[in-house]
Parts: C-alpha cells; structure tokens; sequence
C-alpha cells in the first residue's frame, strides 16, 4: 500500500509540476520576457504581446485548472481512490 501512495503522489507531483511549468511560461515568459518580441503580432485587433499580459495568461490560467481537475479523476481513478 505504501508503495501504491508514493507512486499516487509521484504521479501527482509530476502533474503539478508541469501545469505550474506552463503557467510560467505563458505569464513570465509571454507576458514579460517577450512582450515586445509578441506585439508585432495581432490577436483579434490586439498586440499579442499586451494580450497574454492583460488576458492571455489569465485564460491559460483558468484552462490550467480544468485540465488539472480532469487529469486528477484519471489519476484517482487509476489508483483506486475517486471520490463517490
């Protein structure tokens, strides 16, 4: 069993990690890194850049949850521990 929880936790961690991966890049890395590079680009009458300053990274953020929820159930799933 303990085996079973640390593979489950493992597991979890590697999800998190990557999400959180994701969101620094799409925040850090669009929104500030390359903002001027990403404004000479337009997304629905926008610079791109001011874009995933002002929106984009919120959306991915809120896209971020939802994926992590649906990844959580297949993981809880997989191990035997989903909720009722």
């Amino acid at each position: 069993m303990d085996t079973n929880k640390n593979a489950y936790w493992q597991a979890n961690l590697r999800l998190m990690l990557g999400l959180l991966s994701i969101w620094f890049i799409v925040s850090f890395g669009f929104g500030i890194l390359l903002f001027d590079y990403l404004n000479q680009f337009k997304f629905y009458g926008w610079k791109l850049g001011f874009w995933f300053s002002q929106q984009g990274a919120i959306y991915f953020f809120v896209l971020l949850i939802f994926i992590y929820v649906w990844q959580m159930n297949r993981l809880d799933r997989r191990f035997g521990v989903e909720e009722e």
